[in-house]
């Protein structure tokens, strides 16, 4: 079921109209796939592995990073929610810009590692997919996230950037998410076809589908590419 809808394309309206019926029925199976105890398990080891990763999937890891602070842009005291905090390392680099930080996950240990980082920042447990703690239930001048979305359908993105572009961003506010990327099936096909036994599949962005996707629901998408495996994305709504 959830590779099927990985290749979904959306070519009409009602395609639109049932999407949040289609985000409900796997929302909780995405979950399953991508359970927070193997995000646990891996928080004491993730910022070495994404250090030590000069290829596929985390190359350009630091890079990626970067792109998404410069492509924002920050004031000091703007509001920043970094969407999949992990370990912090996307966060600290908004907090040295004197952003102030909320910043969610699913992993306990994850988020036990942020505090080490960020101890003042506003840290929570929870699927973002899910109902938000009362603290969150504002609208930010920021919305980030880093290596991800990537773990979700194409329908879930779709959903979940329409939900933050109406419902969690400013009205001047940006929303931008770096994460493994390709412009096009065909490009991500060819690397898969390198690496071989090394490729690992998840539901990885491909900027065309995504783009078209997002159109029927009146939200710009803008693909930047950063590495062979990775880019940005910023969105708006049109209009």
């Amino acid at each position: 079921m959830a590779h099927i809808l990985s290749k979904r394309i959306f070519r009409n309206k009602k395609d639109v109209f049932n999407l949040k019926n289609v985000f409900q029925k796997v929302k909780f199976l995405m979950t399953d796939f991508y359970p927070p105890s193997e995000f646990d398990e891996w928080a004491h080891d993730y910022d070495q592995s994404v250090a030590d990763n000069t290829g596929f999937p985390f190359d350009g890891y630091a890079e990626v990073l970067q792109s998404i602070v410069d492509l924002c842009s920050p004031r000091p005291n703007a509001s920043v929610l970094d969407l999949g905090i992990g370990t912090g390392n996307l966060a600290l680099r908004f907090a040295q810009r004197g952003c102030r930080i909320w910043g969610l996950d699913f992993s306990a240990e994850m988020l036990r590692l942020a505090r080490v980082k960020l101890p003042d920042v506003a840290l929570a447990q929870a699927d973002l997919r899910a109902e938000w703690p009362p603290d969150f239930h504002h609208r930010f001048n920021n919305i980030v996230s880093a290596y991800t979305f990537h773990h979700f359908t194409l329908d879930e993105k779709v959903y979940q950037i329409q939900r933050l572009l109406r419902n969690n961003l400013t009205s001047d506010g940006k929303l931008v998410i770096g994460d493994i990327a390709f412009s096009s099936e065909s490009e991500q096909d060819q690397l898969r076809q390198t690496l071989g036994s090394e490729w690992d599949q998840e539901f990885y962005w491909l900027a065309d589908e995504t783009t078209q996707a997002l159109a029927l629901v009146g939200i710009q998408a803008n693909f930047y590419r950063v590495t062979n495996c990775a880019g940005i994305f910023d969105f708006h709504l049109k209009g």
